[in-house]
C-alpha cells in the first residue's frame, strides 16, 4: 500500500499485478469518523486509451456527500483483449473490500461508476455482481459485488446489427480496427460469440443491482439507442432502474474540460456537465411494474443522489473534504 500523499488522499496504489505491469488507482477520501462508502470510478477512451486522470472532480461532486471515490487504470486493448479489463475493474474492487478497514472504508457499501468504455465495464460488472469467479479469472478471492451502478454512455451491445455503428474515429478504415474491434481481437461480425460476451445487454437479470444510465441525444459515436436497449430490458427484467436522454449532449460530457476519450474533439462535450450545470433531459424510470417517462434535468447532483439512496449515506451529513482531485 502506497503512502498517503495528502490527508485523505491516496495516489498510485497498486491494486493488481499483470505481465503488462502494474495497476494503479487513486483514493480520494471524506474527513469523517465513520467508515465511508466508496465509489469506483472506470475511465472512458474506447478501451484503448485513457486513464485514471480522465475523471469527474470526484472530490466536488462526491466526497462532500461523505463518499470515497477511487478511479482506476485498467489495461487496454493493446495490452489485453477482453475479458481482461473486466477481470481488472473487478480486481480494484476486491481490493478495496479486502483493504476496507486500513482505507476508512464500509466494504458493504460499493458502488461503480463509468463512462463511455468504462460505462459499458461498469454495467458488465453490475450485471456479473453475483458472479464469484469469472472464467479466466483464475483463483481470486474476495467479493466483488456492487450495490449499486452508474454508467454513461456506454456501450450496451458489441453484437452486430442490434444498433448501427457510431461515426468511426480518425483514422479507423474497418470494423477490426474499430474500439470494439480491437477490444474482442477482430471485426465483431466475424466474432460473435466474442461480441455477445462482452454485450452487458445480454446479462441481464432480475439480479440486477439498480441502475442509473445517461446519455447525450447528440452522441454519434455512441448512439443513445444503446442506453435505450439497456434501460428497456432492466426494466422488462424487474429491476430499478433510471434513464436520462440528455437533449442534444454528445460524447463525453463529464470528461474534465481539457481531455477527450479520444482523438476526436468535434463531437466531443468535454466538461460541458460540469461548466454549465444541469441541462434538459427526457427521465426514464422503472419500479418493477411502474413505469414513468417524464421531463426534467440532469447533473452531477443527480448521480450524487442515486448513490446517496443506494449506498445509504444520510441526506444531512455534512463533512470536509480532504483535498482536490488531480
Amino acid at each position: 500500500m502506497s503512502p498517503t500523499s495528502e490527508s485523505g488522499n491516496r495516489r498510485d496504489v497498486i491494486y493488481a499485478q499483470r505481465a503488462s505491469g502494474d495497476l494503479h488507482l487513486d483514493l480520494v477520501t471524506p474527513v469523517q469518523s465513520a467508515p465511508a462508502p466508496v465509489i469506483v470510478f472506470v475511465h472512458g477512451g474506447g478501451w484503448f486509451t485513457g486513464d485514471r486522470a480522465l475523471c469527474p472532480d470526484l472530490s466536488a461532486h462526491f466526497c462532500a456527500r461523505g463518499f470515497a471515490m477511487a478511479s482506476i487504470d485498467y489495461r487496454l486493448s493493446g495490452d489485453a483483449l477482453f475479458p481482461a479489463q473486466l477481470h481488472d475493474v473487478r480486481a480494484a474492487i476486491r481490493h478495496l473490500r479486502a483493504n476496507a478497514g486500513e482505507l476508512g472504508l464500509d466494504p458493504a457499501r460499493i458502488g461503480v461508476w463509468g463512462a463511455s468504455a468504462g460505462g459499458h465495464l461498469a454495467a458488465l460488472v453490475g450485471l456479473l455482481s453475483s458472479v464469484a469467479e469469472l472464467p479466466g479469472e483464475g483463483a481470486v478471492t474476495g467479493d466483488a459485488a456492487v450495490q449499486a451502478v452508474a454508467e454513461s454512455y456506454g456501450p450496451s451491445t458489441l453484437v452486430d446489427g442490434d444498433v448501427e455503428p457510431g461515426v468511426p474515429l480518425p483514422g479507423v478504415t474497418s470494423a477490426a480496427d474499430s474500439p470494439e474491434g480491437r477490444l474482442i481481437g477482430g471485426d465483431p461480425a466475424d466474432r460473435p460469440a466474442a461480441a455477445r460476451e462482452a454485450s452487458p445487454l445480454y446479462f441481464v437479470t432480475s439480479d440486477a443491482p439498480p441502475f442509473q444510465i445517461s446519455h447525450g441525444t447528440g452522441d454519434v459515436l455512441v448512439d443513445h439507442r444503446h442506453s435505450l436497449l439497456l434501460y428497456d430490458a432492466l426494466a422488462e427484467a424487474g429491476s430499478e432502474v433510471d434513464l436520462y436522454l440528455i437533449d442534444g449532449y454528445q460524447h463525453g460530457f463529464l470528461n474534465p474540460c481539457n481531455r477527450s476519450d479520444v482523438p476526436s474533439p468535434p463531437v466531443m462535450d468535454d466538461g460541458r456537465l460540469d461548466s454549465q450545470g444541469p441541462a434538459p433531459a427526457r427521465h426514464l424510470s422503472a419500479r418493477g411494474a411502474q413505469r414513468t417517462d417524464e421531463r426534467t434535468r440532469f447533473g452531477f447532483d443527480d448521480i450524487g443522489d442515486f448513490f446517496t439512496r443506494h449506498l445509504a449515506i444520510s441526506t444531512d451529513l455534512t463533512t470536509t473534504i480532504s483535498g482536490g482531485n488531480r
